[in-house]
């Protein structure tokens, strides 16, 4: 049985296409290359300077992902420098970028790097993913102590304004849309009933499905 991260990174991999170069951030998205299946050739890039990320590894290697937990490079990937890693962000060269969050909310904007009074990492390269990227999926759990991470308005410091295009939880699928915030996909073990109580922003429901690859 998969726990809710594994779940996560699991339905996030059915959204990339074969050919796609994708970013994956901390937390999270770094389990999405373990998923992606063998058939599929799908390119990971990482921002400290990494084209061709490979899955993670319990191995004594000198590789590591943005996260700086330990990694592997495909067969024909490369090493660069910082300059030329945010030139493919910021050039609009990413398909795709699977990023975490601390709350989205339904107009898709994204807080994810501060909370004020406590210290934290920094921003990284989330500002330039984001509106670099071709499509934004946040991953992340649907709820902190019970508290919905899934509003209405964003609380905490915005990394971007209007960016996200899908949201990715262990409860659900949803998609943001000029119109509001989709619910598109339940997990099995919830209710559409459940996911509405447990998220603060106003979905809208049509023609929800089981979540897929669950």
């Amino acid at each position: 049985m998969m726990n809710d991260k594994e779940i996560i990174a699991s339905r996030i991999a059915l959204e990339l296409n074969d050919g796609d170069l994708v970013n994956l951030g901390i937390g999270i998205p770094t389990l999405v290359a373990d998923y992606v299946p063998d058939n599929k050739h799908v390119t990971f890039q990482a921002e400290n300077g990494i084209i061709g990320l490979g899955p993670l590894t319990d191995e004594d290697t000198n590789i590591v992902n943005a996260g700086g937990i330990k990694a592997t490079i495909q067969k024909g990937g490369a090493f660069i420098d910082s300059i030329t890693s945010f030139t493919f962000i910021r050039g609009g060269h990413i398909d795709v970028t699977v990023l975490g969050a601390l709350e989205v909310d339904q107009e898709g904007s994204i807080a994810s790097w501060i909370i004020p009074g406590k210290k934290v990492p920094g921003m990284g390269g989330a500002m330039d993913l984001v509106t670099g990227a071709k499509k934004v999926i946040i991953a992340l759990k649907h709820t902190n102590n019970g508290q919905s991470k899934i509003l209405k308005k964003c609380t905490l410091p915005l990394t971007a304004a209007h960016q996200a295009n899908l949201i990715v939880t262990e409860m659900a699928v949803m998609k943001v849309e000029e119109d509001g915030l989709y619910l598109l996909e339940v997990h099995p073990d919830y209710t559409v009933d459940e996911v509405i109580k447990a998220t603060d922003a106003d979905l809208k429901i049509k023609n929800v499905e089981r979540m897929k690859g669950i």
